[in-house]
């Protein structure tokens, strides 16, 4: 009976001593898995802390070329106008004073 008892203790002892060391490999994985999220944390936090300044200088530029842009299309609209300008008048002169000859 007690050699009964004895074999018991032995293999609940071996039970627990796996259960033990099954339990020290998860412990191992879940550290390496935190510490793996952590230095991605730490990455990802250096770049998007950065982000804010980033942004608000390609927001300038924005802005600065929608302000050329602006610019330039109203030199467009002013050279269309000179256009249609000289359009007209070569049209008024061709019509009263006859066909305009740009070559000899």
């Amino acid at each position: 009976m007690v050699e009964l008892v004895i074999v018991i203790n032995i293999l609940i002892s071996l039970m627990l001593l796996y259960a033990a060391w099954r339990l020290l490999r998860l412990r191992k994985l879940l550290t390496n898995a935190a510490n793996a999220l952590l230095v991605a944390e730490r990455s990802t936090n250096v770049v998007l802390s950065k982000a804010p300044g980033f942004l608000y200088v390609r927001q300038g530029n924005i802005s600065n070329l929608r302000l050329r842009n602006q610019v330039l299309e109203l030199q467009i609209q002013q050279i269309r106008q000179l256009l249609s300008l000289l359009l007209f008048m070569y049209q008024l002169y061709s019509r009263y004073f006859g066909k305009l000859k740009l070559l000899n």
